[in-house]
C-alpha cells in the first residue's frame, strides 16, 4: 500500500511539473507582460505614458516644433528635441482661439497657446510588433475652435476594439489660414497652415506610430464637419498623398473653398482689427500682435469662414474641383450627414427663409419636394440638403468611380433627448455615437439608455471595422 501511494504521489508531482513548465513555456507566446508607465522614444526624445481606462496614453506630445516668433505664418518645422523622458500624461494647449467658443460647442478644448502643435495616443498594447490599425481624428469647430484633447474625442473606446488611435491639434482662425502680402513672400506663398499641421502630424504618424503598435501602412483619418472638410482636403491634396489609406468624413458642407483674392481682402482685415495697416502691414509688425489678439477680433470682415484657400501647395485648386476631375485619391471612403445638420446654419451667417426667397422662382419647386409644412420648416430643410446633404451624395457619386465609397445619413436621437431635439440628430450629434464615447463626452451620461449605448457600439464597430479592412 505505501508503495502504490508513493508511486502516485510521484506521478501526480511529475503531472504537475510538466504542466508548470509548459504553461511557462508558452506564457510568452500568450500575452507579453505589458508595462505600468511605458517609455517610448519618438521624433524628439523619449515620452512616457500611463496605464489609463484599460489602455496606454500618451497625452501632449509635441509633432512639430512651436509655430512662435518667425515659425508664425510659416509651414510646420521638425520638432525641437528634448533630453531626458518627458512626460505625456497631459493633454497639450488647444491653438489661439476665442475663449468658452469651444466649451459651448463641443467640450473644453484645454488651456489654449500659440505653442499648440501637440498630438495624443491611445493604444491598447505597448508591443512595437502588434501591427495594429491607426485612427488619426481630425476635430471640427470651423476652423475658429476645437482640439485634439476635447473629452469627446477621447480614443480610449477605440483602442479597447483593437486599433491605436491619435486625435491632433492644429492653428486655427488668421493663424492658421491666412493671406496676407507680407506672408505670402515666404515660404512659396504658403496659406493653409492649418491643413499643413496635420500634413505634419500625419507624417509623424508614418514615422513614430509602429513604436505604439501601430500599422503605418494601415492609417485611416477621420472628422466631423471642418474636421471632415480637413478629410476632404487630403484626400484631394498632392502633399498627403501615402499618408493615409483610408478616410471617414462627417458632415461636409458644401460651401466653396476661399480664392486667394478673397483669403486677401480678410488677411487685410485682421491687420486692420489688430490696429494695423491692412494689406501694408508690414511682416514684422505682424509678427509682433499678440497671439491671443487674433482670438479677439470680432469683424465679420475679418472672418474667412470655415473653409481652405485655393492656390498653395496643399490645396492648388478647390476640393470640389479635383474631385470633378477624378484626381483624389483612390481610397477607400465613407461619408455622410446627419438628419439636422442644418441646426448649424444659422451660424455661417446664413437665414434661411431669407435664402429660400432669394430662389426666387426655383423657390416655388420646394413647395414640391417638401410640401405639408410651415414655411421656416421647408426653409430649414432645403438649407440642411443643399449645404449637408447634397455634398456627400455628389462626392459619392463621383468618388465611387474611382474607388469603395458608402454614404450614410444618421437619425438617431437618444432616447431622452427627444423632447428637445424634434428635428433630428443636429450637426455634431453623431460623434459620441461614432467613436462610442457617450461616457467621455461632456455632459450628463447617466440620461444615455440601454438602446443609446448599442447604438454607439454598433456605429462604432462599424467604423474599427472599416479602419481595420477596408
Amino acid at each position: 500500500m505505501s508503495r502504490a501511494v508513493n508511486s502516485l504521489a510521484r506521478r501526480l508531482a511529475f503531472c504537475f511539473v510538466a504542466t508548470a513548465m509548459a504553461a511557462a513555456l508558452a506564457a510568452p507566446a500568450a500575452a507579453k507582460k505589458q508595462p505600468a508607465d511605458p517609455i517610448v522614444q519618438v521624433s524628439g526624445g523619449n515620452i512616457k505614458g500611463t496605464r489609463e481606462d484599460g489602455v496606454y496614453t500618451f497625452k501632449g506630445v509635441p509633432y512639430a516644433a512651436a509655430p512662435v516668433g518667425e515659425r508664425r505664418w510659416a509651414p510646420p518645422a521638425p520638432v525641437k528635441s528634448w533630453r531626458g523622458v518627458r512626460r505625456a500624461d497631459k493633454i497639450g494647449a488647444a491653438c489661439i482661439q476665442k475663449p468658452g467658443l469651444s466649451d459651448a460647442n463641443g467640450g473644453y478644448p484645454g488651456p489654449i497657446s500659440e505653442d499648440c502643435l501637440f498630438l495624443n495616443v491611445w493604444t491598447p498594447t505597448a508591443d512595437a510588433s502588434a501591427k495594429l490599425p491607426v485612427v488619426v481624428w481630425i476635430h471640427g469647430g470651423a476652423y475658429v475652435f476645437g482640439s485634439g484633447g476635447v473629452a469627446g474625442y477621447s480614443g480610449a473606446p477605440s483602442a479597447k476594439k483593437g486599433v491605436v488611435y491619435v486625435s491632433l491639434n492644429y492653428r486655427l482662425g488668421a493663424l492658421g489660414f491666412f493671406s496676407h502680402p507680407a506672408t505670402l513672400s515666404r515660404h512659396g506663398g504658403a496659406m493653409n497652415f492649418g491643413l499643413l499641421d496635420q500634413v505634419a502630424a500625419l507624417e509623424w504618424v508614418q514615422a513614430n506610430i509602429a513604436k505604439f503598435g501601430g500599422d503605418p501602412s494601415n492609417v485611416t483619418i477621420m472628422g466631423q464637419s471642418a474636421g471632415g472638410k480637413s478629410v476632404m482636403a487630403h484626400i484631394a491634396s498632392p502633399l498627403s498623398r501615402g499618408l493615409f489609406h483610408k478616410a471617414v468624413a462627417m458632415s461636409v458642407y458644401v460651401l466653396p473653398d476661399a480664392t486667394a483674392e478673397k483669403a486677401g481682402e480678410v488677411a487685410a482685415a485682421v491687420a486692420n482689427a489688430v490696429g494695423l495697416d491692412g494689406g501694408k502691414a508690414s511682416l514684422k509688425s505682424l509678427l509682433r500682435v499678440p497671439a491671443k489678439r487674433f482670438a479677439t477680433i470680432d469683424d465679420k470682415a475679418a472672418a474667412l469662414g470655415p473653409t481652405p484657400i485655393i492656390g498653395d501647395a496643399m490645396t492648388p485648386q478647390s476640393i470640389a474641383e479635383t474631385f470633378r476631375k477624378g484626381e483624389e485619391a483612390r481610397i477607400p471612403l465613407i461619408i455622410g450627414n446627419t438628419s439636422d445638420d442644418g441646426s448649424v446654419i444659422a451660424a455661417f451667417g446664413v437665414d434661411p427663409a431669407a435664402m429660400v426667397e432669394q430662389l426666387g422662382a426655383a423657390g416655388v419647386g420646394l413647395k414640391l419636394l417638401y410640401p405639408n409644412m410651415s414655411e421656416e420648416e421647408r426653409a430649414r430643410q432645403a438649407l440642411r440638403d443643399i449645404v449637408f446633404t447634397m455634398n456627400p451624395r455628389w462626392v459619392a457619386d463621383n468618388h465611387s468611380k474611382r474607388a469603395s465609397t458608402w454614404r450614410y445619413y444618421y437619425d438617431y436621437v437618444a432616447e431622452n433627448d427627444r423632447t428637445a431635439l424634434p428635428n433630428g440628430a443636429p450637426h455634431g450629434y453623431e460623434v459620441a455615437f461614432m467613436l462610442d464615447t457617450l461616457d467621455y463626452a461632456e455632459g450628463d451620461a447617466s440620461r444615455y439608455t440601454q438602446a443609446d449605448r448599442a447604438i454607439a457600439s454598433g456605429m462604432s464597430d462599424y467604423l474599427i471595422a472599416f479602419a481595420k479592412t477596408g
